[in-house]
């Protein structure tokens, strides 16, 4: 059996159980992070606010912001013992409609009316490279980033069990809507050893390129790596996963 963890963008999976995936691995599990919106955009034209955001990045095109955050990917897949798997699909802020505008200038939107068909596409994408016995994780969606949601959308359309997962750190600021996201859910606590909250932080760290962005979403000037720290203490050793009762 795989454990194949659903990354909407190239650091979700490790950001909220980074640690978690590292135990499993060393447990002998064969663990896959799939990263759905990290394609290429066809065209180096971006919108003002992907312009803005890759500024902030330290990058200039949209060609450099993917590469190189695969390879940041891939290094911090490789510490915590998972096969990183990256799909086509292009993050929101590249993403335009029929007419050719772009369909989002910020992160935080619903999903736009022209996108109702992108969760299908993505879980037919993901179910052709599903196994029978593959045990599928992915995001509750809190903060309702447009692309955790849409990703979760496709994850529920394969009707399969699912395993969900706070998403961190969007848990941190939007704690509020857990209830929302978990309603009729069950919890279940799963340890991480203390070589596990080591490596997941340390793996955190290879995420040079979106260390700003994350430190926003951060109160009281507290670092990611010390609130998850203060998480996994809060939790007893552990972190939280849902599932269908």
């Amino acid at each position: 059996m795989r454990w194949i963890y659903l990354s909407p963008h190239l650091d979700d999976a490790v950001l909220s159980a980074g640690g978690l995936i590292y135990d499993q691995s060393q447990e002998g599990k064969q663990v896959e992070i799939w990263t759905i919106m990290c394609g290429f955009p066809a065209s180096e034209d971006v919108s003002p606010f992907a312009e803005m955001l890759h500024q902030r990045w330290g990058m200039t095109s949209a060609e450099q912001v993917v590469r190189s955050r695969r390879v940041e990917d891939g290094k911090a897949a490789g510490l915590v013992g998972a096969t990183p798997v990256h799909f086509d699909f292009l993050d929101c802020i590249y993403r335009r409609d029929s007419d050719g505008n772009w369909l989002y200038t910020d992160i935080f939107l619903p999903p736009h009316k022209e996108e109702f068909e992108l969760p299908q596409s993505i879980a037919d994408g993901i179910a052709q490279r599903l196994r029978s016995e593959d045990q599928l994780v992915c995001l509750l969606g809190i903060g309702s980033h447009v692309d955790h949601v849409l990703v979760r959308q496709a994850a529920e359309k394969l009707r399969r069990p699912l395993i969900y997962l706070a998403d961190i750190p969007y848990i941190f600021k939007y704690q509020a809507e857990l209830d929302e996201k978990a309603k009729g859910l069950k919890v279940t606590h799963w340890s991480v050893s203390d070589e596990g909250l080591r490596v997941w932080k340390v793996a955190i760290e290879t995420y040079a390129s979106q260390k700003g962005s994350l430190q926003d979403l951060m109160d009281g000037g507290e670092t990611l790596e010390r609130r998850i720290d203060h998480y996994w203490s809060e939790l007893r050793g552990t972190i939280r996963t849902w599932s269908v009762i």
